[in-house]
């Protein structure tokens, strides 16, 4: 377990550095794409390989033409008109490059020196050329594997948890997590009934899902989202929202899955007893949704917590792990998020560590609460997972005293 109760040192220019930071975030949808396929260009072709004219002239114009493609075709996507055709296209392109773009830097700037100081490879040329095909090679090996590992069915993560205030009756409670499922793009119909079929298998008592169902409305992804009708527990299937659903009418995803028999936690709870003893399952909208503009949507603990016998342990589910802070406060034991996706696509992790305490796994904060970050059961964007696999998760509840 990791312990992230560390306070993070604060600026000294605290009031200007926001400012500071949304004006550099504002040219950054217009860099990154630049740098994203103006480098690997750079490294694979004009880095001493002499390749022959035509060799360069064709490579830069693939690059200029992934340059122009990848941008456009995901505005298209996931604009106002929605093209799913578009979307895979711009999303399987920004995977791609995103890939051979790392691998580009990494073995740019390790595999050549090393080559160098071996006396490896020959003179110059060969060395650099080595550096092109070996990016080549291991790019097109991770996005094959990479693929497969988004498409497949997520392996099942089980682990224990023991919450000091959980009553010995409820000892054993089998918590099964799925999360980010993002239905969208791709049909995933098929898919989606067999990720139910296999949290069937694990006998839940409660089965929890913590947002970004899908990318689309409700009307448009209602087939891939209908087997999560078909999803067994014991005693209850809960769900809060995500950051997506309030892209695509989120009100209209929580009223499907209320259809489907999930209960939608909007800023409350419900009881889970088991052996004379209880458990507070509670919920709160994601944090974007106060700035969806959609009445009374916002993430407010204490209104889920409202009426809960404040000595009952309680679990929190909450899309974003960076809730946990005001979970803590709040005297929550566990708190179940996504949102991360694990970082995805390596090396990406390390970004989504400058917006969240947590990328997956469970760690602890301040006293009592205890935090599981979700590596998500499905994929966004992008149809790749590189060194961040999906997952299923079962929980199982401990008590630090035996039945």
């Amino acid at each position: 377990m990791t312990d992230t109760d560390e306070a993070r040192p604060a600026a000294a220019d605290g009031a200007a550095r926001p400012g500071a930071l949304r004006r550099v975030m504002r040219y950054v949808p217009l860099i990154a794409p630049v740098l994203l396929w103006a480098v690997p260009c750079w490294v694979l072709l004009y880095t001493g390989q002499d390749w022959p004219l035509p060799v360069t002239a064709g490579g830069t114009c693939l690059f200029v033409l992934g340059l122009v493609t990848m941008p456009l075709a995901m505005v298209r996507g996931h604009g106002r008109r929605q093209r799913d055709r578009a979307a895979i296209l711009g999303d399987t392109l920004l995977g791609a490059v995103w890939v051979v773009f790392t691998w580009s830097v990494l073995l740019g700037a390790l595999l050549r020196p090393a080559l160098a100081l071996t006396g490896a490879g020959g003179d110059g040329q060969t060395r650099a050329r080595i550096v092109t095909w070996a990016v080549l090679g291991v790019a097109a090996a991770l996005l094959a594997w990479g693929y497969a590992e988004a498409r497949r069915v997520p392996r099942v993560r089980s682990l224990d948890v023991e919450l000091p205030r959980l009553g010995a009756g409820l000892d054993g409670t089998r918590v099964v997590l799925v999360t980010d499922t993002h239905y969208g793009p791709l049909d995933r119909v098929r898919w989606s009934e067999r990720v139910c079929a296999k949290v069937n298998a694990l006998d839940a008592d409660l089965v929890c899902h913590t947002g970004d169902i899908a990318d689309g409305t409700a009307d448009r992804r209602r087939a891939q989202a209908a087997p999560l009708g078909t999803v067994r527990a014991a005693h209850a299937r809960v769900y809060v929202t995500g950051n997506h659903e309030y892209y695509s009418e989120a009100q209209g995803w929580v009223d499907l899955m209320d259809e489907l028999g999930w209960q939608p936690l909007r800023n409350r709870h419900v009881l889970l007893e088991r052996g004379g003893d209880t458990l507070v399952v509670a919920g709160v909208d994601d944090v974007t949704a106060e700035s969806s503009g959609l009445a009374g949507h916002r993430a407010h603990l204490a209104g889920a917590l409202a009426g809960a016998d404040p000595g009952l342990p309680v679990l929190l589910l909450a899309h974003q792990p960076k809730f946990v802070d005001r979970a803590a406060e709040g005297g929550v034991d566990l708190q179940l998020s996504g949102h991360t996706h694990g970082g995805q696509i390596w090396p990406f992790h390390h970004l989504v560590r400058l917006d969240q305490p947590a990328v997956a796994g469970l760690s602890r904060h301040g006293g009592r609460t205890l935090l599981y970050t979700s590596r998500g059961t499905g994929f966004w964007g992008p149809p790749f997972r590189v060194f961040a696999p999906s997952e299923i998760t079962l929980l199982v509840l401990r008590s630090p005293v035996t039945p």
